[in-house]
């Protein structure tokens, strides 16, 4: 076993690091507060190629190993959740779908226009009455001639009003994970109504949306992969895409440490700094610990792509574990704050409201405990 990471990507964290210092780090705050990231940013990370790594090169990818992908997602959670969320999603979910169960035509269509920022896309899975029970959505797509007809709503969608393109999940035949078909639906089209979610806890910056589908009509050149084989395209995208999660995670959390050691050294109380009190030191020892723990869980995930090893387990065990520590080290560093940590002119309240979500989307934290206790024992306790 080898940690030491190469020097390309020891060079791509460090390309990543300073690009969140100088142009995402400076604006997190006044985003969050505008409920709007600046969509500029999108362009920058196509430029960066961080929209394309593990993608190949003849699809206009960057190319790259998921550990080093990890790494990114690393640093742009340590900068912006919000962002990290934009290219999970796009990057992470959709683009890596299409080049995993696309056809030539489908990946040349949209794989160079997503990995260069041109286009985003959305992944739309979740329904109103369909979170965790993804199996049972409703939104369905009926055969017409030669096209499929989609009607339904999904819910909770990131990037969904940016995106140009939406992996969508529907019903196509039988109830249960049996029956659902992916289609790539243009964001254009006729019968598809996008509505912005405002007022969220966390991750305000980043596009949310409810979608809605009228008799939306696409060709049959829509469908990826084969028909009926859509849950699994899905559960296998969440599986690489709980990576993403908890890298960003690991980052999010060493935000709130690197904030927290910060004011500590500075802030003075009973003639000396509160790091030199031994109750504050232990605050920070365990975000550290916890830190360094999530990360390696991190690392394991993209060493058991990288090397075509089965991984699933492993990423249920990365983002539960992570995200619950992303909470543990934003509510830890408030205390150390304190009453500062209360108000938005320091950035910890934002990184709690931020890793808040964290354990419930891609899988709340008690699927994820039943996913490894399944693993672990062979018997589903799902129902």
């Amino acid at each position: 076993m080898d940690l030491e990471l190469s020097e390309e990507q020891i060079a791509v964290r460090r390309l990543a690091a300073d690009f969140v210092d100088r142009e995402i780090t400076p604006h997190a705050a006044d985003w969050d507060r505008a409920e709007s990231v600046d969509r500029a940013i999108v362009g920058h990370l196509g430029d960066l190629g961080f929209l394309g790594l593990t993608i190949p090169e003849e699809y206009g990818g960057s190319g790259g190993d998921h550990l080093t992908y990890a790494l990114v997602l690393e640093e742009l959670g340590r900068g912006d959740s919000a962002v990290r969320g934009i290219v999970s999603v796009s990057l992470g979910l959709v683009a890596k779908s299409i080049n995993g169960y696309g056809d030539e035509e489908q990946k040349h269509q949209w794989l160079p226009a997503l990995t260069s920022g041109n286009a985003l896309g959305c992944f739309a899975l979740t329904e109103p009455g369909s979170g965790s029970d993804a199996a049972g959505l409703t939104t369905r797509a009926e055969r017409d001639g030669a096209d499929w007809v989609i009607s339904g709503s999904k819910m909770f969608i990131t990037n969904g009003t940016w995106a140009d393109v939406a992996l969508v999940f529907a019903r196509t035949g039988e109830p249960g994970h049996r029956g659902i078909t992916a289609f790539l639906v243009p964001t254009d089209t006729p019968g598809l109504e996008r509505r912005e979610l405002h007022g969220k806890l966390g991750l305000r910056g980043q596009p949310t949306a409810e979608l809605i589908f009228d008799a939306v009509r696409v060709p049959r050149t829509a469908v990826l992969g084969p028909e009926g084989k859509g849950f699994s395209i899905a559960m296998a995208a969440l599986a690489k895409g709980r990576m993403s999660v908890a890298a960003g995670c690991v980052g999010l959390a060493r935000a709130s440490l690197e904030a927290a050691v910060a004011y500590a050294k500075e802030r003075e109380q009973f003639g000396k700094p509160i790091a030199a009190h031994q109750l504050v030191q232990d605050l920070l020892a365990g975000i550290a610990v916890d830190v360094d723990a999530a990360r390696l869980l991190v690392w394991r995930v993209a060493d058991h792509i990288d090397r075509g090893l089965p991984f699933a387990t492993e990423s249920s065990m990365a983002k539960l574990y992570a995200s619950e520590v992303a909470v543990r080290a934003a509510n830890d560093a408030i205390q150390v704050f304190g009453g500062y940590g209360y108000i938005d002119e320091y950035p910890v309240a934002k990184y709690l409201r931020d890793a808040r979500v964290m354990t419930l989307y891609e899988g709340t934290s008690q699927i994820h405990k039943l996913l490894i206790g399944r693993a672990l024992t062979g018997v589903a306790a799902f129902t």
